[in-house]
């Protein structure tokens, strides 16, 4: 399993970034993805998970009506939309197989939302 996130950097409050993960070594279209984010000192919070289908999915209530998750299958690729960014939302983000969120993980993207 190999993962590798992009598209974090530092945004203001209200602001929006896409995240992407490249997949590779399973089969992506078969497999729940998911999105997990870390904090030093806070430990590891899920975000959501989207089913193989990228039809069905599923939000942490913190994040729930400002993030989407989609996915592209034939891309081997998953994504994260994030809108209405808050200081909170600022972590390592990190996408993962299967719908718990557990590693393996890539190594990551910051991202940052301060003023």
């Amino acid at each position: 399993v190999q993962l590798v996130e992009s598209g974090g950097g530092m945004v203001q409050p209200g602001g929006s970034l896409t995240l992407s993960c490249a997949a590779s070594g399973f089969s992506f279209s078969l497999h729940v993805m998911s999105w997990v984010r870390q904090v030093p000192g806070k430990g590891t919070e899920w975000v959501g998970a989207i089913h193989a289908d990228n039809e069905t999915t599923y939000y942490a209530d913190s994040v729930k009506g400002r993030f989407t998750i989609f996915r592209d299958n034939a891309k081997n690729t998953l994504y994260l939309l994030m809108n209405s960014l808050k200081p909170e939302d600022t972590a390592v983000y990190y996408c993962a197989q299967g719908y718990s969120g557990g590693r393996p993980w890539g190594q990551g993207t910051q991202v940052t939302v301060s003023s």
